[in-house]
């Protein structure tokens, strides 16, 4: 059986860079975008190793603003 992929999108302008879903994620590809300042003034996280993903969905769980989506992909 093929191991699960999954794509994590984030909703950044809405990201208040709690870093929740980074301690979260089993896998430990997500992190604060330092170089990037979002509308409300944060770091938002971004997905720093988007193939090794394996769709569990443990960081949009976590989120406490609901904005990450996680999807299933081939």
């Amino acid at each position: 059986m093929a191991k699960p992929k999954g794509k994590v999108t984030f909703n950044s302008n809405l990201c208040k860079g709690c870093s929740v879903c980074v301690a979260s994620c089993p896998m430990g590809i997500l992190a604060l975008d330092t170089s990037i300042i979002n509308d409300k003034g944060y770091s938002p996280a971004v997905c720093v190793e988007p193939d090794k993903c394996i769709a569990c969905g443990s960081c949009a769980i976590m989120c406490p603003d609901s904005i990450i989506t996680v999807e299933r992909v081939q």
